[in-house]
């Protein structure tokens, strides 16, 4: 009985002994697991950030451009609506100098106001 008894201590140290040995190496690599998990996650989260900040300064780009292109085409708008208002204006110059000498010209010769040009035959 007093084998069994030894026998059962020695197996009981030695496993002991085992876990003593095991128990830390399994704690290392679990925390050396955790360390490069993390570092794959930090990597991850830094690429992850870099190309939101490129997407983000293309957006910003992109809007700029709009205003930019908006900003010209009104321009081109105001342009275009300046001309027209000035060929308009010179229009109606022109129609009253038309006017103009069409009443001159029929104060000179009241003949002329059927517009016939005032020319007799002879």
């Amino acid at each position: 009985m007093k084998t069994l008894i030894i026998v059962i201590v020695v197996i009981l140290i030695v496993l002991a002994i085992i876990a003593a040995v095991v128990l830390p190496r399994l704690r290392s690599k679990a925390t050396e697991r955790k360390r490069v998990q993390a570092q794959q996650h930090l990597e991850e989260a830094n690429k992850r950030s870099a190309r939101a900040e490129s997407a983000q300064a293309a957006a910003e780009e992109q809007a700029a451009r709009a205003r930019r292109e908006r900003a010209e085409a009104e321009l081109r708008a105001a342009d275009s609506e300046r001309d027209a208002q000035e060929r308009l204006a010179e229009a109606e110059r022109q129609r009253a100098e038309a006017q103009r000498l069409q009443d001159r010209a029929t104060n000179l010769d009241p003949r002329l106001q059927d517009g016939d040009g005032g020319e007799t035959r002879r």
